[in-house]
């Protein structure tokens, strides 16, 4: 029981920082506005899509939504440097687009209505690939 207090505290001291400054620094505030506003609009234009390849080829093709994209990325980086307390450091900057492309990648594949339909569309893409084999097959190439 104290391990757990001890790990509690120890926790809500290292976060005091971080939660001080995002409460009341309106720079790191308006950072996150925009990468929501843009990551909205990018919901927006893609909710009438229905089906998956339509939406990957609209992602793909789409200037809009790629503007949109590299501005929540631009925002959301300048809101984790403010809180970090780093102005202009680009150190994080390959580690940070690739938990961003990961988390988007998750929240795709887990989503209740696109993730079954994703799965499927790349299970079948990787399955018949260059290397012969088909889908669900055991007994060698095709």
């Amino acid at each position: 029981m104290a391990m757990t207090k001890d790990r509690v505290k120890y926790a809500a001291g290292t976060a005091k920082p971080y939660v001080g400054r995002a409460l009341y620094d309106e720079e790191f505030r308006e950072n996150l506005r925009a990468a929501f506003a843009a990551a909205r609009e990018i919901y927006e234009e893609l909710g009438g899509q229905r089906g998956l390849s339509s939406v990957a080829s609209r992602v793909a093709t789409d200037e809009d939504i790629h503007a949109n994209l590299r501005r929540a990325i631009k925002e959301l980086r300048q809101a984790a440097d403010r809180l970090q307390e780093r102005e202009s450091s680009r150190s994080h900057g390959f580690r940070n687009v690739a938990l961003l492309a990961a988390g988007i990648a998750i929240g795709i594949f887990f989503n209740p209505f696109t993730g079954p339909v994703t799965r499927r569309w790349v299970k079948s893409r990787v399955a018949s690939s260059e290397d012969g084999f088909q889908a669900g097959s055991t007994n060698g190439p095709a």
